[in-house]
Formats: C-alpha cells, sequence, structure tokens
C-alpha cells in the first residue's frame, strides 16, 4: 500500500550519519568516495597525459553514439513537465508552506539564478555560436547552406535553441525537487532527499550514497568544464590585449587565482560571498550588454532580437526531433554537448536555486526559472550574436573570415567597436566574476550534499571542494592538450548520462509528493 503519511512526519536530521573528526564534518560514504574518485582521475591524468586524451575523445564518441535520442527525449520532457505543474493545481503549492516568504527580494534571485545558471557560457560562445553556425565552422543547424539567409536566421534560433527554456526546464526540475523535500518536507537539502516520495527511508541507506556521489561528481566534472571554458577566454583576452602568449601556463595561473579568491567567497557565505558577486555580476553584465547594443549596430540587433523570437518558436520543433535528420553530425556536435552540460550543472543550479527560492509558489518559481532568464538570454544572444554576424556579412574584421579560435571570438567582435581596449578589459573582468560565482556557488552545493544536507559545514570542506574544482579544470585543460576544448566537452557528455537518468526519476518522484502535499492541505 503507498505511503500516505504527510510528509512533515519524515525523521531525519542533516548530517544524522556524518563523522566528525580532525575539523571536518563529512558524510560517510558520500564524502570520502566522491574525493577520492576525483583526485584518482586528478592523479591519472597528470601521470598519463597521452592516454587519458585518447580516452576523453573515445569517451565522447562512445557517449553520443548510444544516448544521443535519450537526451533529446529528455530535455522535451523536462519542458513538458514543467509548463504541466505550472498550469496544473499544484502551482498554487508553497514552498515552505502556506505562511512561507521569500527571503530575498525578486531583483536579487533572479540575479543570482541567472549568473549560477549559464554565466561563463554566454561570454564563452555568445559571439562564437551564432558565428560558427553561419559560416559552416562545424556543420549548420537543419543542414542549410552556410552564409545564406536562412543560415542567418536558423544561426540565432539554434543558439537560442540551446540556451532558453530546455536548459533551464532541466534546472526547475532539479531544484524545485530538492526545494520542495527541504522546505516542506523537512529533509535535508541534498539530492537523495528528492527522491523520498518515490524510495522512502530507502534513500537513507545505499541507494541515497549512490544518488549523492553521482550527484557531485557530475556537478564536479560540468563545473570544471566550465571553469576550463573561462580560463581558456579569459587567458585569450589576456593575449589580445597584450600580446603575453595564451598558453597552459597564463590559463594555470588564472584557475590558480580565481580558485582562491572564490574560496574568499565561499567562506564569506551566501549572503556576503555569493549574493555580492552575483549582483556585480549583474551590473557588470548589463554595462557590457548596453555598450554592445549602442555602439554596435543598433539597428541590425534589434532586427536580429525579433526575427530570433520568431525563429526560436518556429524553429524549436525541428531542432529537438530525434529523427532522421539531415543535421545529425552538427546535432551530435552541439546539441547534444549542451544537453549533457546543462545535465551535469543541474545538481549544482538546481541545488543552488532551492537554496534561495522559499517562500516562492511551485507556479511562480517555474514561470521565473523558465522565463526570465530565458529572456534575458534572448537579448544578450541577439545583442553579441546580431553584432557579430553583422560584422561577418559586412567583411569587417577577423570574423569575417569565420571562426579561427572560439575563446578569441569575443574579443575579435569588441575589437570593432569603439574602446576596443576597456570593451575588452571589462570582457575579461566579467568572465573573471562569472567564473568566481560558479565557483563559489558550486563549492557551497557540493559540500552541502558530501555534508549530509547540513548547510553550514566546516570552512575547511569548502575550501577542499573550491580547490578541488581547479585542480580538475586544470588537468582537463592539461590533459587535453591543443584539443583541450574536446576534454572539455568529452567530460561534460560523459558524466551527464547518469544524472540525466536520475533527473527522469525525479519528475515521477516530484509529482507524487506535490500530489501527497495537495491530498494532506485539502
Amino acid at each position: 500500500m503507498a505511503d500516505t503519511r504527510p510528509p512533515a512526519t519524515v525523521a531525519y536530521r542533516p548530517g544524522q550519519h556524518n563523522i566528525q573528526r580532525w575539523g571536518l564534518d563529512i558524510h560517510h560514504p558520500v564524502f570520502p568516495v566522491s574525493a577520492v574518485l576525483a583526485i584518482l582521475f586528478v592523479a591519472g591524468v597528470l601521470l598519463a597525459p597521452g592516454p587519458a586524451r585518447e580516452s576523453f575523445e573515445a569517451l565522447k564518441q562512445w557517449t553520443i553514439l548510444r544516448f544521443d535520442t535519450v537526451y533529446l527525449l529528455n530535455g522535451n520532457f523536462f519542458v513538458i513537465f514543467c509548463l504541466a505543474l505550472a498550469l496544473s493545481p499544484l502551482g498554487r503549492i508553497r514552498l515552505g508552506g502556506a505562511d512561507a516568504r521569500p527571503e530575498f527580494t525578486r531583483s536579487s534571485w533572479f540575479a543570482m539564478l541567472f549568473a549560477a545558471g549559464m554565466g561563463i557560457g554566454l561570454m564563452y560562445w555568445g559571439v562564437a555560436e551564432p558565428t560558427a553556425y553561419y559560416t559552416g565552422w562545424s556543420g549548420t543547424p537543419l543542414g542549410v547552406e552556410a552564409r545564406t539567409p536562412r543560415a542567418a536566421e536558423l544561426a540565432m534560433s539554434a543558439t537560442m535553441f540551446h540556451w532558453g527554456l530546455h536548459p533551464w526546464a532541466i534546472y526547475a526540475v532539479v531544484g524545485l525537487a530538492l526545494a520542495f523535500a527541504s522546505f516542506n518536507n523537512g529533509l535535508p537539502l541534498t539530492i537523495r532527499s528528492a527522491f523520498h516520495p518515490l524510495l522512502g527511508d530507502r534513500v537513507w541507506g545505499p541507494w541515497g550514497h549512490v544518488i549523492d556521489v553521482v550527484a557531485v561528481l557530475s556537478t564536479l566534472f560540468g563545473l570544471a568544464s566550465s571553469l576550463g571554458l573561462g580560463a581558456m577566454q579569459a587567458a585569450a583576452g589576456v593575449s589580445f590585449l597584450t600580446g603575453i602568449e595564451s598558453g597552459f601556463g597564463l590559463q594555470l595561473m588564472i584557475i590558480v587565482l580565481v580558485t582562491f579568491l572564490a574560496g574568499v567567497s565561499v567562506v564569506r557565505g551566501l549572503d556576503k560571498g555569493v549574493k555580492i558577486l552575483s549582483n556585480i555580476n549583474m551590473l557588470v553584465a548589463m554595462f557590457l550588454l548596453g555598450f554592445v547594443l549602442l555602439a554596435g549596430p543598433t539597428a541590425a540587433i534589434l532586427r536580429t532580437l525579433g526575427t530570433t523570437l520568431v525563429g526560436y518558436a518556429t524553429d524549436m520543433l525541428a531542432l529537438a526531433s530525434p529523427g532522421d535528420r539531415p543535421d545529425k553530425a552538427w546535432m551530435q556536435g552541439w546539441t547534444i554537448f549542451y544537453w549533457a552540460w546543462w545535465t551535469s550543472w543541474a545538481p549544482f543550479v538546481g541545488m543552488f536555486i532551492a537554496r534561495i527560492s522559499r517562500g516562492r509558489s511551485v507556479r511562480e518559481f517555474v514561470i521565473a526559472v523558465l522565463l526570465v532568464p530565458a529572456l534575458v538570454t534572448l537579448l544578450w544572444m541577439s545583442t553579441f550574436g546580431g553584432a557579430a554576424l553583422d560584422q561577418v556579412q559586412s567583411g569587417t574584421g577577423a570574423l569575417a573570415s569565420g571562426i579561427d579560435r572560439v575563446e578569441l571570438a569575443l574579443f575579435q567582435m569588441l575589437a570593432n567597436l569603439p574602446l576596443p581596449a576597456l570593451s575588452s578589459a571589462v570582457g575579461i573582468a566579467l568572465v573573471l566574476i562569472f567564473f568566481m560565482t560558479s565557483s563559489d556557488s558550486g563549492s557551497l552545493v557540493i559540500d552541502t550534499i558530501t555534508a549530509g544536507g547540513k548547510s553550514d559545514p566546516p570552512v575547511l570542506q569548502r575550501m577542499f571542494w573550491a580547490g578541488l574544482q581547479g585542480a580538475v579544470a586544470a588537468v582537463l585543460l592539461f590533459g587535453g592538450g591543443a584539443e583541450a576544448l574536446t576534454a572539455l566537452q568529452a567530460m561534460t557528455i560523459a558524466v551527464g548520462v547518469p544524472f540525466s537518468l536520475l533527473v527522469l526519476a525525479m519528475c515521477a518522484s516530484l509529482a507524487i509528493g506535490l500530489q501527497r502535499e495537495r491530498r494532506a492541505h485539502r
């Protein structure tokens, strides 16, 4: 017979089975297993970078060939599931109970969830992705001919497809499931708690340990991939401005510096660290966005904004289709990478959004998490992508001949606007701030999971995970060598598979839990 107890009667304390020794407060076996596996990976790449490089490529190809359809179907399902929740009577349920009130203002809430969810990626791909699609750098979406009017339309609609509703639906499912488990059911804020309506008290045993370890490793490698991209772009920007060689040495220096600063922010906590950084992030990002909009081809950008929105709506079904497609190689190289990237970030972003969303209704949560970042992303991609495509089409600057180095694309576009040195410096600063925001937010989340759901584990543990993120990012760049981007993509795609399947189960668990809550409070 199904368990119909009110969820609040579940008795479990955060950190109930923790080991407290040597100034640490760790959940056994999640902390040691996750840490040992990550450290073994770092050591293995350092000891054998050549075989590691070959393994990265083989792992990427194996995963894509076997799981591309799974990734596409899952992404579509998560969007439908979220919209169904928002429109159903379950949308009236409030996270934390009927009397709960939000801890943060809407502006701070929006800033934190947006900065945590996509920051570095927007900086890295905002110019490069539309340019690559339009010029056919690595294929074109839906197999259209490169450098044609239709290619320009699809370059923007495909970019928006990768950054719009689908990724935020994944984040929304995980964030809502965790927020509901913690604020309504009184369970620890850790990934296993989201499965309690489905598995019952078995989540506190071996099944729960496996779930949390998968979540930690998915988050760690997903974040490390993003930090690697950020280091590559920041180093390329410094090289572009100063002439210093943009090699692994400079990338490593950036990773060490930003990891240290992120660790300082982690120690300061959510209110004094992450919130302040996120608000600074938004101000600097809006400044750079406004500069490109006004200093660039404003009329072309505004036209791009309209055509991107229309194209996103009309091309979404074709781009989301897992059937026999003329652009299968493009889809596997781009869409599957993105779906894996968002999935690997889901434990981190979902838990972070959950922590800051007490007092929101399910409907408000879903609408805000899906639509607000998607609208900001539409404006961002249309501005930076529209400016880049205008330069390509008019034969202006380095982008006219296509993509040379992906990490340089942003700075090559800014070089053809007024005050290129200043705008490039702001761009580098923004990459570094996004870098720190992602790192310190991720460290807080990973530490919460490996401390059994405790929100205030010892400072030493937070510093450990911040440092380990930086180490994994560094060895991925080192092991990848000249193909560092391939190494980053390979690990992202591989670690996203198991958690993608867990998110599917999380949907079922969340639906069961919300139905019980509704019946209990009729």
